[in-house]
């Protein structure tokens, strides 16, 4: 097998074609290490649009920021959702590759081929990894100073939406100061984890509504979720991230261990084992490595072996993210909903939403109340005026999306937590609606 995957990744590497640098698979991509601070260095992947222009930078620039925290955007991202290749390295038809340059950068620090030399290089806040994406940018920029100019998108996933929305904001402000020179144009969150909260009292009802649990199961996770809202208001955000995963595992216990990240995935038959109380005493990384990890045996012997040898790279993959989690537990279950009023009331950029209807971890009804909730100039307006219009492709409804000036949510059919790859059709217009003009959307009743 393993001889096989080095045959058919120097097929790739050969015939690729471009005329720059090599990495892994085809297209001309670009890597390097930024260090964003002392004993704290970021890795960044660029792959170069494919598409059919007399430059590169005639197309935008998408950043992808993966999840977790301590999910690899450089594997996760790449090879399971939207890069040019899979897993298995058969081309991906629907790359986003094919009609942009994308970056995808390994956050926070310690994250994927990112790496902290000492604890100093771990972060504890989101306002830290915000800091750090920035100066990540600044040496990309040193490296490519060409793409300083290109209209730059920011996309994220899961706990990607909490670092990302920060991150557009520190990273838009320097740009208006102009101690940065950018073209910083969108932000896109992704079944994102800006309000907790409001996901995991959610995740009773939504789970009633679907037939995945009975009312006294329906009650179990309730009672769950309201101890885990109470140390949410008394500000114990550690124990509150140890609720979190507590109300977690009463759910994994009382469905037979559903998908948190697809209610519809089939799963094999579970007497569900873990003790939910056993839950409340694990430390950060015990609740890395039980609820948050995603990791394949596949795709980490891809990222360590062919991929780390093709980039050239001394640091082994995925060795600390555990640790990166372990280092934010008191910052987990904080809200970032105030960021997201800044990025509308203080920015111009495109802020988008978007979220699969079968996610759970990040559900829909959950997304929808802190949206709902939100404090900005328009806010009336798009809650009361403005159409939920269908999101059509070839004739099929692929969700709905409702647009206000410079927000807009969209409702994503036949998703899970990862849209980009449950539904890619629908991933595809909304890319094309966050890199256009927003007014193109706006759409009220008469």
């Amino acid at each position: 097998m393993k001889g096989l995957l080095i045959y058919i990744f120097a097929i790739l590497f050969f015939v690729s074609g471009s005329i720059g640098r090599k990495g892994f698979g085809p297209g001309e991509q670009e890597w390097g290490f930024v260090e964003v601070r002392p004993n704290a260095s970021m890795f960044w992947w660029l792959y170069y649009t494919t598409a059919d222009v007399k430059s590169y930078y005639d197309k935008p620039l998408i950043i992808w920021l993966q999840g977790g925290p301590g999910g690899s955007s450089t594997a996760y991202g790449n090879f399971e959702e939207l890069g040019p290749l899979d897993t298995d390295l058969n081309p991906r038809n629907y790359t986003w590759v094919k009609d942009y340059n994308v970056l995808f950068i390994d956050n926070p620090v310690g994250t994927g081929f990112s790496y902290a030399n000492a604890a100093s290089g771990f972060v504890t806040t989101n306002a830290q990894i915000a800091s750090d994406l920035l100066e990540c940018i600044r040496g990309f920029y040193n490296q490519l100073p060409k793409f300083k100019s290109v209209p730059t998108y920011i996309t994220t996933e899961s706990y990607g939406g909490k670092m990302g929305a920060e991150f557009a904001l520190v990273w838009y402000r320097a740009q208006k100061a102009g101690t940065i020179e950018s073209n910083l144009k969108g932000v896109a969150l992704g079944d994102a984890w800006i309000s907790p909260i409001d996901s995991v009292m959610t995740w009773a009802p939504f789970l009633l509504s679907t037939g995945m649990v009975d009312t006294e199961g329906f009650k179990e996770i309730d009672t769950a979720a309201k101890i885990t809202k109470n140390k949410v208001e008394t500000g114990e955000w550690e124990t509150a991230t140890n609720y979190w995963a507590y109300t977690q595992s009463v759910v994994l216990e009382t469905t037979y261990n559903v998908d948190f990240y697809n209610i519809l995935e089939k799963i094999k038959y579970s007497n569900y084992q873990l003790s939910p109380q056993s839950v409340l005493y694990y430390d950060g990384d015990t609740i890395y490595r039980n609820f948050i990890q995603r990791r394949t045996h596949s795709l980490d012997s891809l990222m360590n072996g062919p991929v780390k040898e093709a980039l050239g790279l001394k640091v082994s993959h995925g060795d600390q993210s555990g640790t990166v989690f372990d280092y934010l537990t008191e910052d987990f279950m904080k809200p970032v909903t105030n960021i997201v009023e800044l990025l509308l009331n203080e920015t111009n950029l495109n802020v988008f939403v978007y979220n699969g209807q079968m996610d759970l971890i990040v559900d829909t009804p959950g997304t929808l109340l802190w949206v709902e909730k939100l404090k900005w100039k328009e806010a009336d307006i798009w809650k009361n005026v403005s159409i939920r219009e269908p999101l059509v492709v070839e004739d099929i409804v692929e969700g709905y999306y409702k647009a206000q000036a410079n927000f807009a949510m969209y409702w994503v059919n036949r998703a899970g937590h990862m849209v980009p790859r449950d539904n890619p059709a629908a991933m595809e217009l909304i890319l094309q609606d966050l890199t256009s003009h927003p007014n193109k959307m706006n759409k009220s009743k008469n």
